[in-house]
């Protein structure tokens, strides 16, 4: 399925990734490395972990490796930063869209604001279609439900395209394989 989702993701401008679990964290600060993030307003990294980034060194030792990266999710650190890293609950290999339990705010600063959203999503958590993640959420305790389907993007009524006006220019998707998992 994770072949279905990449090929779907790509075709509406994401980037998509595959790697082993232990692998995760070298990845993010390869893609981050790429967008020379920075202490400076603008060029700031801020990441909203969760289940996946638990097993990630603390937080203090990944300075040196992700300049400017902060755990502190505010909406003045999203809106000062290049690059939002977040997790998924879930991706939907028919359309190639993430979704998302986006109750915390964070999630959706660090997903929004900034003009590159770095995705990180469990190829376990890939389902065949919307109808498959429907069925998996209990409305009485989601209350922001995320789907998000490559960048930001809109035309005018003249139909010309813009990327990135109402959220990221930039869509990057690290699907993470667990431990027994094999690619």
């Amino acid at each position: 399925m994770f072949e279905l989702f990449k090929a779907r993701a790509e075709a509406v401008g994401a980037e998509v990734h595959r790697v082993p679990a232990a692998a995760v964290l070298g990845k993010v600060v390869e893609i981050v490395g790429r967008e020379r993030t920075s202490d400076e307003p603008g060029g700031r990294a801020v990441w909203c972990q969760g289940r996946i980034g638990q097993g990630l060194p603390d937080p203090g030792a990944l300075a040196w490796s992700i300049p400017g990266l902060s755990f502190e999710v505010t909406r003045e650190r999203a809106a000062a930063s290049r690059v939002g890293i977040t997790e998924f609950d879930w991706a939907l290999a028919e359309t190639g869209t993430l979704a998302q339990d986006a109750t915390d705010p964070r999630l959706r600063l660090a997903s929004t604001l900034p003009e590159t959203h770095v995705a990180l999503v469990r190829t376990s958590t890939i389902l065949p279609d919307l109808e498959c993640l429907l069925v998996r959420i209990d409305p009485r305790r989601l209350r922001y439900l995320a789907l998000v389907t490559g960048p930001s993007r809109t035309a005018d009524i003249e139909r010309v395209l813009t990327i990135g006006v109402h959220g990221p220019r930039k869509l990057v998707v690290v699907a993470v394989d667990d431990p027994e998992e094999t690619p």
